[in-house]
């Protein structure tokens, strides 16, 4: 693999860099370098910014409205998303659930769906995780039993991000009790307006409800809201597993995160010299930067097997737990390099209009929201420690 950029993948980031400084509104770029909390609307207005332009399905083909980008260009533009502090894409609509319906939807789904996640009208959010079905996914107890042409859905859902915005849930539902567990298991999408759902937030550690409990009561969904056939959801599950898996490893968010350390560790003082000149510091943080290098090579290696139309497999978890492991040593490192400025962690002073005075210089302000936030990050989409067993078994053959 060449790792050195081509005349035409140079002018490429040059027209993208160019993009976001005309079109990326100056508010919106400067919440997201301050770690300001972003508002549904905030999100949406970024998301109808690069429809407009053609660059939001980065990673769909053009027969589907995406850009068909190569592996490079879809690189090249997570570091430029991240460089420029611009919101993050929301991933469950366009990175999730839009290539299971092009690999498993009905026509109909795919010609309904796929332009409403593009356009915006469609919010989605995902419902896999139950209170005893988390890494352990095979054990989703919430139910879809067949009445004529509906399905009736009855149970909870938990850890749903974002799900206090989305209209749309595609939800992992148990069909039948019979077999193993993941042979029962069906793929179903779901009105969030219908009857019966209810929605309640849980508040993280930094005191943002950015995940919920969602209820479902006696909810109906039409038949054709099945996705591929019924008691396969589990294969559709672990496609989707695999796609998040390897955009959870995160490249860009890591750039953009060391970037941001090294300034901070430039700003701070320690004995009379900047931190980043401490032999110690600087060691940790270029060990981080050696880490990231190679994981980047990884990631190139993995979206190109995906752009040839292979599923990523077992070298997405690789991704996954390394991905995750960096960007935690790096707030790690942000949050250490702050010192006492971290230990005061006011939630309030990050939302947009706040008059709470934060504690220390404002580049200290988001470090801790972060470092607590990112904790999650080893967790969702498939703990580490179930990552690593994978990996075991499906590379080492152990």
């Amino acid at each position: 693999m060449d790792l050195n950029y081509t005349d035409d993948q140079r002018a490429f980031r040059d027209e993208i860099r160019a993009f976001f400084k005309d079109k990326l509104p100056a508010r919106l770029s400067a919440k997201v370098a301050a770690g300001k909390r972003l508002t549904k609307a905030d999100y949406e207005e970024w998301h109808a910014i690069l429809n407009a332009r053609g660059w939001l399905g980065v990673t769909w083909p053009k027969e589907h409205g995406g850009t068909g980008w190569d592996a490079v260009r879809r690189n090249i533009f997570e570091e430029e998303i991240t460089a420029a502090h611009a919101p993050r894409i929301i991933p469950f609509g366009l990175n999730m659930l839009g290539p299971v319906l092009m690999a498993f939807g009905s026509e109909a789904q795919k010609a309904h769906y796929l332009p409403r996640i593009l356009s915006g009208e469609d919010w989605w959010c995902q419902g896999y995780s139950e209170p005893g079905a988390g890494s352990d996914l095979a054990n989703v107890q919430t139910s879809a039993v067949r009445d004529g042409d509906h399905y009736v859905v009855n149970g909870q859902k938990t850890w749903t991000t974002l799900g206090q915005y989305a209209d749309k849930i595609f939800c992992l539902v148990r069909t039948s009790r019979e077999g193993k567990p993941q042979q029962g298991i069906s793929f179903l999408l779901i009105d969030m307006k219908t009857p019966g759902i209810e929605v309640r937030p849980i508040v993280l550690i930094d005191g943002e409800p950015e995940v919920n409990e969602v209820w479902f009561t006696d909810v109906r969904v039409p038949v054709e809201n099945l996705v591929g056939e019924e008691n396969k959801g589990w294969t559709y599950a672990k496609y989707l597993l695999t796609h998040e898996r390897t955009n959870i490893a995160g490249v860009g968010f890591a750039r953009a995160g060391l970037a941001s350390l090294k300034r901070i560790a430039g700003e701070q003082v320690h004995n009379g010299r900047p931190l980043i000149e401490n032999p110690y510091f600087a060691a940790r943080v270029a060990q981080v930067e050696i880490d990231l290098m190679a994981m980047d090579t990884t990631n190139l290696r993995t979206i190109a097997a995906a752009a040839a139309g292979q599923a990523p497999g077992a070298e997405s978890s690789m991704l996954k737990v390394k991905g995750t492991v960096i960007r935690q040593q790096i707030n790690a490192l942000a949050r250490q390099a702050v010192g006492p400025y971290a230990a005061p962690f006011v939630s309030e002073a990050l939302d947009e209009g706040s008059n709470v005075e934060p504690v220390g210089p404002a580049y200290a302000m988001p470090v801790t929201q972060t470092y607590f936030n990112n904790r999650k990050l080893s967790i969702y989409g498939g703990s580490n420690e179930v990552q690593r067993q994978i990996i075991s078994k499906t590379i080492l053959e152990l």
